[in-house]
């Protein structure tokens, strides 16, 4: 810990990087009970805390490694960083990036004067390109977390936080993804004020700390989630993960719903709009106070990033009501006759402000109907679906349901009674010019496709919904081409929307 400080303190960040203010987000303070303050890391001249560690490792080079340039491979804010510290020292930068990195981020960095080489579908491909072309080509290798100085750029942040707060706070809630910024923070707080909670937020779905710290070791995920890509890690690092299990307190999961929900509460107090790995903090915050009954405390969270895609705030903005407990899903069964759908509009669902309603003709005997209701919690929840019960409403909460949420909320029609033996499957594949027609081309011929949805976000991965009828012969054979395709997929068939809807 003695030499993490040193560096941390004799970093050269401030040749490149700003001093970020910490700013009061008042009316999430009241709403929440709380003192909530919001470290503005996406006022960096990059948009991200990355700049920090980057540049500190980058100025701390030899003149001989200055002068053979430096290399590294990202996805986005690592890139942008290392461009943009090559740039001020006036180096040569190579920066390897998937094929799915959209273009506007691909464009920043080219035009911080980096060359770019596109390579992989994914940044675990692009980092292997990167390896041999620094043999190939001599220049440095500059990690995006997993190094010294690098950490201890990011450690910088700490010192800020306890000069700007005057040390009067009771907790920090850090995004995680390879663990850079939270072991800086961690080491520099923790060996100057020890009774501050350090709290890392990671994805439900890209959770790799929090799995190696249960495991008292690195845990390798076998697939991580595509939302919040600036932290889309499979593993932490080797050194980040000494440190964090060292220093770090807790780490929290949170939903995509979540995340959502943090951005537009970023968005209320600073109308700046975060990407949704710069958000994990804040829905660390508001998941930490829901749940705990927290009052009265200082609380921190690191807005580390805003290098967000326009694409995606359609999805954003679609996931945040569920993502604030603003908004409910329920499929509701209702007999088919004459004055059913009016009885349950009128005498059940009466007051209740309705968000989303969709009918659609079962069978001669029953209707399904998909409904967006304005309640949210798990308590209103349940009573909502009690009522239904009460009144003789067979029911179903889909408020956590992906498959409702991504897929089902943006179809029409609904079963075919011609679909023989369908099962149904999510992919995820990437995402690309000419991505859709390539995945059905990799689909091939074999089976004949019953159902098929597919919607853009914005994101570096696409998702698809696709039905196909599977003989019963054929099922050896189909498990066997799935496992050779090569695309992430979920067997969605026993999923109760697509057994109610679709």
């Amino acid at each position: 810990m003695q030499k993490m400080l040193r560096q941390i303190l004799t970093s050269k960040v401030y040749e490149a990087a700003i001093e970020t203010p910490l700013e009061e987000a008042k009316a999430i303070s009241a709403e929440l009970g709380n003192h909530i303050l919001l470290k503005r890391e996406d006022l960096q001249p990059i948009f991200s805390f990355k700049l920090r560690g980057a540049y500190n490792k980058i100025a701390h080079l030899s003149n001989a490694e200055k002068a053979n340039g430096v290399i590294a491979a990202s996805a986005g804010n690592h890139a942008q960083g290392v461009a943009f510290s090559a740039r001020k020292l006036g180096l040569k930068a190579l920066i390897v990036m998937p094929l799915t990195t959209p273009e506007i981020k691909v464009s920043a960095v080219k035009n911080m004067g980096a060359e770019v080489v596109l390579h992989g579908d994914n940044y675990s491909e692009a980092a292997e390109r990167c390896k041999q072309l620094a043999l190939e080509t001599g220049m440095t290798y500059i990690h995006p977390f997993d190094d010294e100085l690098v950490i201890a750029g990011q450690g910088t942040v700490a010192d800020e936080l306890l000069r700007q707060s005057a040390g009067k706070i009771d907790a920090v809630f850090v995004p995680v993804g390879g663990g850079g910024l939270i072991a800086g923070i961690a080491c520099y707080l923790k060996a100057l004020c020890p009774e501050i909670k350090i709290i890392g937020v990671e994805p439900f779905d890209s959770a790799a700390l929090y799995h190696s710290l249960a495991a008292n070791k690195r845990v390798e995920l076998e697939s991580v989630g595509i939302f919040a890509d600036g932290v889309a890690v499979k593993q932490i690092g080797q050194l980040t993960f000494e440190l964090c299990r060292k220093h770090v307190d807790e780490i929290l999961r949170v939903s995509t719903d979540e995340i959502c929900g943090a951005i537009k509460s970023v968005y209320q107090a600073t109308r700046s709009i975060v990407e949704p790995a710069g958000a994990l903090g804040m829905a660390g915050i508001k998941q930490y106070v829901r749940e705990r009954g927290i009052k009265g405390e200082t609380l921190v969270a690191i807005n580390s990033g805003a290098n967000m895609n326009f694409e995606r705030l359609r999805y954003v903005a679609e996931r945040t009501q569920t993502g604030e407990q603003r908004e409910s899903l329920f499929a509701v069964t209702i007999p088919e006759n004459p004055g059913a759908l009016r009885h349950l509009c009128n005498e059940v669902l009466g007051e209740t402000n309705i968000t989303e309603f969709s009918y659609r003709l079962s069978s001669r005997n029953e209707a399904h109907i998909f409904v967006g209701v304005a309640l949210g919690g798990q308590a209103a929840r349940s009573a909502f679906s009690q009522q239904l019960t009460e009144q003789g409403y067979e029911n179903t909460d889909l408020t956590d349901n992906e498959l409702a949420k991504t897929h089902l909320r943006y179809m029409i029609g609904g079963r075919s009674p011609e679909a023989m033996r369908e099962k149904l499957f999510r992919f995820w594949f990437p995402e690309r010019p000419g991505a859709l027609s390539r995945f059905l081309a990799d689909m091939g011929e074999n089976w004949n496709i019953s159902l098929f949805q597919y919607r853009t976000s914005g994101g570096e991965f696409g998702r698809v919904l696709i039905g196909l009828e599977i003989p019963a012969e054929d099922e050896a054979g189909f498990n066997a081409f799935l496992t050779e395709l090569g695309y992430r997929y979920e067997d969605a068939t026993n999923d109760p929307a697509y057994r109610l809807f679709l």
